[in-house]
């Protein structure tokens, strides 16, 4: 049987903003199957945004979201969850549940969305844990792990359902290296081993680079560039030059558009 090689995700002549400020504007990009695809910009660039559109928090105002070949922004809300159900999502900073433990944390998809009998949720809940290194963590609460185990406690439930979609919002941030470089490499070996299809947000270049097999560029609305982790680093285009070197300068300006310094501090009479 031959594998389906059309992207799981594409956005065509996609346009978002909040109010007169377009975020997205008339972008087209694809996120292949069973790939590693990161998302990565200067701050404000639209790269969460892109996940809130396809799991359906947003809604596209121009253009088409396809997930599967469906079109996420005119699903009512019964399609929507069913489309959701084949999606897992690591927010930032985990966003566990504080008053519930890790392994009802991670159950909690399982009691949510299927008929399972609790012998078999136990047994899911405990081989997802397992996955990520924490099936010995299954009675702590959130309040007794440090910042790596949330967010690997939080991936183990963004897993719980067998999803072919997991997207992670800046799963690297505010980790220690020892804990970053774990998370890197669990989101690359889950991806490989469990069939997934991710996509993740991140200002990491050296662990992107290590574990991405396309890397996005957004930048000024607009997709800077798609290509691999090699042709991203051998990019000439000065924006992206900017960014993979971390240049305090260039297309991305340090100041903010103001007025010049003329007006602002010209001498007084």
């Amino acid at each position: 049987m031959a594998l389906d090689a059309s992207p799981l995700v594409e956005l065509h002549n996609l346009t978002f903003g909040y109010g007169d400020r377009v975020i997205l504007d008339n972008i087209s990009l694809q996120i292949p199957r069973g790939k590693v695809t990161a998302l990565m910009g200067a701050s404000g660039g639209g790269k969460t945004t892109v996940l809130r559109l396809i799991g359906g928090q947003y809604r596209a105002q121009q253009g088409q979201l396809l997930f599967d070949g469906d079109d996420v922004t005119p699903m009512n809300q019964t399609q929507l969850y069913a489309a959701r159900r084949r999606m897992g999502m690591l927010f930032q900073f985990g966003a566990l549940f504080a008053d519930l433990d890790v392994f009802d944390n991670v159950a909690f998809p399982l009691r949510e969305h299927t008929n399972l009998s609790e012998e078999l949720i136990r047994d899911i809940v405990l081989m997802k844990l397992n996955a990520v290194g924490l099936r010995g963590a299954r009675d702590l609460r959130p309040s007794d792990l440090s910042g790596g185990m949330a967010r690997r406690v939080a991936l183990a439930r963004a897993i719980a359902l067998d999803p072919e979609l997991v997207m992670y919002d800046e799963p690297f941030a505010g980790l220690d290296p020892i804990s970053l470089g774990t998370a890197a490499r669990l989101i690359r070996q889950l991806n490989d081993t469990m069939g997934l299809t991710s996509v993740f947000v991140s200002h990491d270049l050296e662990e992107t680079f290590a574990i991405a097999d396309q890397v996005i560029i957004l930048a000024n609305g607009k997709v800077a560039m798609a290509g691999t982790p090699d042709e991203v680093k051998q990019s000439t285009d000065p924006l992206v030059h900017q960014y993979v070197n971390a240049l305090p300068d260039g297309p991305v300006r340090f100041h903010y558009p103001g007025p010049s310094v003329a007006e602002d501090f010209g001498v007084r009479r």
